[in-house]
């Protein structure tokens, strides 16, 4: 199992090297362009208040970092942590002009906080890449204050028969669109590849229960291509 892990950050790893610096054209490719309405979508079920404190985990290039400070008219406290050391970077570059914002690179599953530190958790289009899924949904509750609340947006399992034929083609078409305009298909193969081995929004839910969260629910979005799960420390 310890080698299956390995195996699987080793590989993660390497695909977000291959991709960072096009890691927004990326997530186009993926969901042609939909993933700004989705993020958005997620923000608003978040509803972040004045002076909340935030953990973003696997950051990315931060477009949910950008639209929780833009929500908290800049008044919300925010860390940012992300475990690939060139996608951090990239980060930092893009939000270097939007104030006060901590980072660290870490992994999900040993984040460097003490317990009951933050108001709010997220994680957008990272989960399914965690090593060790469980143990970053512990740590997630850890660090979260009584009262937090950890959201999940991720790709997941579409509710439509003929809206899943229609993804299904379009997906298999994705690492000749991504070799096309990046030059490599192996990270778009990856990354179809961990969509179809994910977990349904029903399995994903009793994982969050099964770690510690309380009033756990999913919202679909997009007839299920993607769902926003959220859970409470109670």
């Amino acid at each position: 199992m310890k080698n299956i892990k390995k195996t699987k950050i080793k590989q993660v790893t390497e695909v977000f090297n291959d991709v960072f610096d096009k890691y927004d054209l990326m997530n186009d490719i993926m969901s042609l362009g939909i993933h700004r309405i989705w993020k958005r979508r997620f923000i608003d079920w978040m509803n972040p208040q004045k002076g909340d404190h935030l953990l973003d985990v696997a950051s990315g290039t931060g477009d949910i970092a950008k639209a929780f400070l833009k929500r908290t008219e800049f008044s919300g406290k925010l860390t940012c942590v992300e475990p690939n050391k060139l996608m951090l970077e990239l980060g930092k570059k893009k939000l270097k002009n939007l104030g006060k914002i901590e980072w660290h690179c870490s992994p999900a599953e040993k984040l460097p906080f003490k317990n009951d530190t933050f108001d709010l958790y997220s994680v957008s289009f990272g989960l399914r890449n965690f090593s060790n899924i469980n143990l970053s949904l512990k740590e997630a509750k850890r660090v979260l204050k009584s009262g937090g609340r950890m959201l999940c947006l991720e790709f997941s399992q579409i509710d439509n028969e003929m809206l899943n034929k229609i993804y299904k083609i379009y997906s298999k078409s994705i690492p000749h669109i991504g070799e096309y305009i990046t030059g490599k298909s192996e990270p778009y193969e990856y990354l179809i590849k961990s969509i179809d081995k994910f977990y349904n929004q029903n399995e994903l839910s009793e994982m969050f229960k099964a770690n510690g969260f309380d009033k756990v629910e999913y919202r679909n979005l997009s007839g299920g291509i993607v769902a926003i799960h959220s859970g409470w420390k109670i």
